[in-house]
């Protein structure tokens, strides 16, 4: 797989947005992937910086790719962005906007870049929002519904 050039770097942040992935699948309920980060293991979605060449949803869904393995279809529009605190190499913090883009996962690889680095997990959105840190983050899983087309079909 060919690396992207990522634009901007460590400190984009300070001036501009990322942009995240939240993988979903449908069994007999909605369930949603989280990925540990690789800083402090804590619950996270798979996200980055933007990517030179690449759209902000073409860009979150490299991030699921590379992060957790996942290969699915990702919705055109956000569900919605929230904020964290990322610590930066010299011991700073600045806040980040992150923009979350809905990916229907058709299926995860046996590998992928970041595979040794990280844990994936499913969780359904409620226990997802109850694992993750951010209070933003963990209202968007908690009323996360996929679009309306990868809804189950009533019974």
């Amino acid at each position: 797989m060919r690396a992207s050039r990522r634009i901007g770097g460590e400190g984009s942040c300070a001036t501009g947005v990322q942009y995240a992935a939240l993988p979903y699948r449908m069994k007999d309920r909605v369930e949603v992937l989280l990925l540990t980060s690789r800083e402090t293991g804590r619950w996270v979605l798979p996200k980055g910086w933007p990517m030179a060449g690449k759209s902000p949803r073409a860009a979150a869904k490299r991030e699921a790719l590379e992060e957790a393995g996942i290969v699915g279809r990702i919705c055109k529009r956000p569900i919605g962005e929230f904020h964290y605190d990322k610590r930066l190499s010299d011991g700073g913090l600045v806040t980040c906007k992150v923009v979350v883009y809905p990916l229907a996962v058709e299926r995860q690889r046996k590998r992928w870049p970041e595979q040794a680095q990280r844990t994936t997990g499913w969780f359904t959105p409620d226990e997802a929002a109850r694992a993750v840190v951010e209070p933003e983050l963990a209202m968007l899983l908690h009323e996360f519904a996929p679009p309306a087309k990868d809804k189950p079909a009533k019974r």
